[in-house]
């Protein structure tokens, strides 16, 4: 069944809160949109000292110094939501409680374009970049229901790491069929899909654009252009692996040997800018619809024609050698609304 993973949450936390524990939600006047209250809550106010859940009230800075403070001195585990555009608003007690190491947890909604019809102003483009870039915090967007559930286990078992769930509004479709005992989002990366045996690329996605990776990889498929598609839900926690494991998820087609540089990502996520075909999302796009959003990318960026122009001009990608070279001297017209496609970029990269 497809769900938004706001609503995974929620349902997480259902069963969680059925259960007597030290968990202390809340939110920034948004426990409506943002999924963090159940039934089983009780609202904390001036009369009331004995419930679990805190109405912040349109007080994300002050909510997230609260759940400092809750964490500092107390034995509860807080969690609270609002937007990730809003995230900016928390950006200081965000970086304290990585900094002093605290179990704090931020549920951030509406985590891409695909929020739709809230429009540009609500429309997170840089929001995740920064908070990948804060040390000591792990930054976590699960991909369906199953993911959502593995990374709830992995924020309450971070004891000296803050975390941020960055959860959609949009429904997804699962990606995984099959039950694992393993969590898998514990590795931080893992592949979910593959076209072929040897393939050409790897397609690195998170979140809700990890269903568009997938259906990318079939139709390149369908033109022979074979890809593995990876889920990265913590770029963090997979920072962590051993060098096997990365070179496993990473350094698998052959054109890896060839690598370049994206300049606007030389302070972000640089591991991983030379083996991924990327749609590089720069721009905050206009309002409407998430499913017409997605399927300009889609439609616009992968047919045929352009597609094949697309790799053989950047990767020089000769497909009986396997043999790539980038470079940076083609320039690409695509044919879009919105600038989804950056000028000289040849990787795919669905963050």
């Amino acid at each position: 069944k497809s769900l938004a993973t706001r609503k995974c949450s929620e349902m997480t936390l259902n069963a969680l809160t059925k259960q007597k524990n030290n968990l202390i939600g809340g939110s920034a006047d948004l426990a409506g949109s943002n999924n963090t209250k159940t039934k089983l809550h009780k609202i904390i106010n001036s009369s009331n000292f004995g419930g679990n859940y805190i109405h912040y009230g349109v007080r994300e800075h002050a909510m997230s110094g609260i759940m400092n403070g809750l964490a500092l001195h107390s034995n509860f585990i807080p969690y609270g939501g609002t937007f990730l555009i809003f995230s900016d608003y928390c950006k200081p007690s965000i970086r304290l409680s990585a900094i002093m190491k605290q179990k704090v947890i931020y549920i951030m909604t509406h985590d891409s374009i695909g929020l739709g019809e809230d429009g540009p102003t609500h429309q997170p483009v840089e929001q995740l970049a920064a908070l990948r870039s804060i040390p000591n915090l792990n930054v976590l967007r699960p991909a369906d229901q199953t993911e959502t559930i593995e990374c709830w286990d992995i924020a309450l078992n971070s004891n000296k790491t803050p975390s941020i769930l960055a959860l959609t509004r949009q429904n997804l479709k699962p990606i995984r069929k099959n039950f694992s005992k393993k969590n898998q989002c514990s590795m931080g990366a893992y592949e979910v899909l593959r076209t072929r045996k040897n393939i050409n690329l790897t397609i690195l996605a998170s979140g809700s654009e990890v269903n568009l990776a997938i259906e990318t990889s079939h139709k390149l498929a369908k033109q022979k252009i074979y890809s593995k598609v990876i889920s990265m839900p913590c770029q963090e926690i997979f920072d962590k692996q051993n060098k096997s494991y990365k070179d496993k998820i990473l350094k698998e087609p052959t054109i890896k040997e060839h690598i370049m540089k994206d300049p606007n990502c030389d302070n972000v996520e640089e591991d991983y800018n030379y083996y991924i075909m990327f749609y590089l999302i720069r721009c905050i796009t206009e309002k409407g619809g998430f499913k017409m959003l997605y399927q300009k990318l889609i439609d616009g960026g992968i047919d045929k024609k352009k597609t094949n122009k697309f790799l053989y001009s950047l990767l020089k990608l000769d497909y009986k050698t396997e043999k790539g070279m980038f470079s940076w001297n083609e320039q690409i017209e695509w044919d879009l609304p919105m600038e989804v496609v950056k000028k000289s970029t040849a990787k795919y990269r669905f963050f």
